[in-house]
């Protein structure tokens, strides 16, 4: 949720800023690019709190995700590991439901 707070915040800045260089005079495609580069510095400046508590709202995403893998992957060796002994200690043939069936 810090994440989209955090950009939704950049955004009504770019929208400001766009706003206010509206209203000086700006106009064409130099008024977004002027807009957005603003508002990337007065963010960087403004939003400090927002910013890392959105990096930090990533950070522990990304480790409870990869928590979360590791225990699917031992998981996963665990179930073939006893699937090949499974097959290791078959000791007949696998034969098809085409090779049992009697011929007519």
């Amino acid at each position: 949720m810090p994440f989209i707070i955090y950009s939704v915040l950049r955004l009504a800045l770019i929208v400001a800023v766009g706003f206010v260089l509206y209203l000086v005079g700006m106009r064409g495609w130099l008024l977004g690019v002027v807009a957005i580069v603003v508002a990337l510095l007065v963010s960087y400046l403004a939003l400090r709190r927002q910013r890392e508590a959105a990096a930090l709202y990533l950070a522990t995403r990304r480790s409870d995700r990869q928590a979360s893998g590791v225990q699917l992957n031992e998981r996963l060796d665990r179930d073939n590991a006893a699937e090949d002994e499974a097959v290791d200690g078959r000791t007949a043939p696998v034969t098809s439901e085409r090779e049992t069936e009697p011929e007519k």
